[in-house]
């Protein structure tokens, strides 16, 4: 396993500092799955069936863009595919390099923006739970098109700009039911199928399939749906 650690030189960085600060504080608790990211290691099941529906994992090598802890790209290491992480707060990428090691998994994790990043190629991508949280989300979707190999994927997830939305993943899970921290979101951030359609088109892939993700938040469970009005999951194709 390899960590890297480098300067972000990029001078047109999506990274948005004060939400590396606000995760950075919850670096130690990553993987306390009764702790703050709880809902991460819940629904991470659902994520990776929604992957596998599209591609083998075995043997395909696949990025983990703003990877955090390692919650997904363990989970996919562990389905053989050859998993790099990239996220840029080091704290997490250490916690993330020491739980793989723990686990005997051989993840190349490296601490750089996505801008910086070069020199690979790969046959998938996955970018989950991130793009609402940095300030350029047209920017990441335009370097992992750059970084796909022809005929790669690029596995998306977010959540839309709706009132239900607002209700649901704000102030129910951030206030009333407490599942994340508040602050977690801003409202603002959130994006609109309409509105990522539109990104990936503009990086010249095509959209495959759209679908929405409900959670259970007293069974602790996430399902595939069909409404997309929270939160939703985006596969692309790269002709």
């Amino acid at each position: 396993m390899k960590l890297k650690t480098k300067p972000n030189k990029s001078q047109t960085s999506s990274i948005d500092t004060e939400e590396i600060a606000k995760f950075n504080q919850l670096a130690k608790q990553w993987w306390d799955p009764e702790g703050p990211l709880k809902t991460l290691h819940d629904i991470n099941p659902c994520r990776l069936a929604f992957i596998e529906q599209y591609m083998a994992l075995a043997g395909s090598s696949v990025l983990d863009v703003g990877s955090g802890g390692g919650i997904l790209a363990e989970a996919m290491s562990k389905k053989g595919a050859l998993v790099s992480g990239l996220d840029a707060d080091p704290d997490i990428i250490a916690i993330a390099h020491q739980h793989a090691s723990s686990q005997s998994l051989a993840i190349h994790y490296t601490c750089l923006g996505i801008e910086d990043f070069s020199g690979e190629s790969f046959q998938a991508i996955t970018c989950m739970e991130m793009l609402e949280h940095v300030a350029k989300p047209e920017a990441i979707i335009q370097h992992c098109a750059q970084l796909l190999k022809p005929s790669g994927y690029l596995f998306l997830s977010t959540i839309n700009r709706t009132l239900k939305a607002y209700l649901t993943a704000v102030i129910g899970a951030e206030y009333v039911l407490k599942l994340l921290p508040k602050q977690t979101h801003d409202y603002q951030r959130f994006i609109k199928p309409s509105e990522l359609a539109t990104m990936v088109r503009q990086a010249d892939l095509e959209l495959i399939d759209l679908k929405g993700m409900d959670y259970n938040p007293f069974t602790r469970a996430a399902s595939l749906q069909e409404s997309v009005s929270v939160n939703y999951l985006m596969v692309c194709y790269k002709p």
